[in-house]
C-alpha cells in the first residue's frame, strides 16, 4: 500500500512535537513526508531555519490556512461542522469566497517571503474549503488542494477521491468514531489499490488512538510526497 503522509498544524509551538514525529516516521522507513505549515503565527528566525532545514532534507512544505482558527461561527453549516469535526479550526467556513482567496494567496506568498520554496499544495484547516468557486481556485498559485474527499488537481479541476485516516481523538466519542472510520478507509485503500491519506496531528501520539497510529506506521507501506502523487 502507498500512503500520502502528512503532519498537520506545523506552528512555532508545535515544532518540537513535529520533530519527534518526523524522527519516529523516519525510524520506520518513512522519509517522504509533507508538513502542513500555518503561516500566520509568530514565526521566529530560528523557527524558519528549522523549516528550511526540513525542506532541504527533502520534506515537502504545504500551506495550511493562515491562523488555523475561525474567530466566529458563521451559519448553520459551520456550526454543525464545528460541533462534529473542526471545533474552531474551520477557518475558511467563516469567510466568503473573496476572503478565502486572499487568505490562500497570502499563505502562498509567505513561504518565498521567508526564503522557503513556494508550496504546491494547500490544505484548508479541517479540510473545510468553504464557499469558493472552483474557477477561482484555479487562479491561485497551487497545483493541488486537499479536501475531505480527496485531492483537487487545479490544472484539470478534477477531484481524485482518496481514502483518509486521522487520529486526533481526545474524547471517547471521537475515539470510537475515528476508529470505525479509519478501518473502513484502510479497507477501501487496500481493496481499491489507492493511496491512503494518513494525517497526523502534533498531539496524536498522546491521544486515545496513539496505539492505532503506531501500528499503522509500523506497516511496510510506501510513503509518497503530495508532489509525487498523480491522480
Amino acid at each position: 500500500m502507498k500512503a500520502l503522509l502528512s503532519i498537520h498544524d506545523v506552528m512555532p509551538h508545535t515544532l518540537p512535537r513535529v520533530a519527534s514525529i518526523i524522527d519516529t516516521l523516519r525510524a520506520q522507513g518513512h522519509a517522504n513526508l509533507t508538513l502542513l505549515v500555518v503561516p500566520g503565527k509568530d514565526w521566529q528566525p530560528s523557527d524558519i531555519a528549522t523549516l528550511a532545514r526540513w525542506q532541504q532534507e527533502g520534506l515537502e512544505l504545504a500551506a495550511h490556512g493562515w491562523h488555523h482558527h475561525a474567530w466566529r461561527i458563521k451559519g448553520l453549516r459551520h456550526r454543525l461542522h464545528a460541533a462534529l469535526l473542526s471545533r474552531h479550526a474551520g477557518e475558511h467556513l467563516a469567510l466568503d469566497g473573496d476572503a478565502i482567496a486572499r487568505l490562500m494567496q497570502a499563505a502562498a506568498d509567505w513561504f518565498p517571503q521567508h526564503g522557503l520554496a513556494s508550496p504546491s499544495t494547500y490544505v484548508p484547516p479541517a479540510w473545510a474549503l468553504g464557499a469558493i468557486p472552483r474557477s477561482r481556485l484555479m487562479t491561485l498559485p497551487y497545483q493541488r488542494i486537499e479536501v475531505t474527499r480527496g485531492i483537487i488537481d487545479l490544472q484539470s479541476g478534477q477531484l481524485d477521491k482518496l481514502p483518509l485516516v486521522g487520529f486526533e481523538a481526545d474524547t471517547r466519542w471521537r475515539e470510537q468514531a475515528l476508529r470505525t472510520w479509519n478501518r473502513l478507509q484502510i479497507r477501501q485503500a487496500r481493496r481499491g489499490e489507492r493511496p491512503l491519506r494518513l494525517s497526523i496531528h502534533p498531539y496524536d501520539p498522546e491521544l486515545r488512538l496513539a496505539q492505532d497510529l503506531q501500528r499503522l506506521i509500523a506497516e511496510p507501506w510506501q510513503a509518497l510526497l503530495y508532489d509525487q502523487h498523480r491522480g
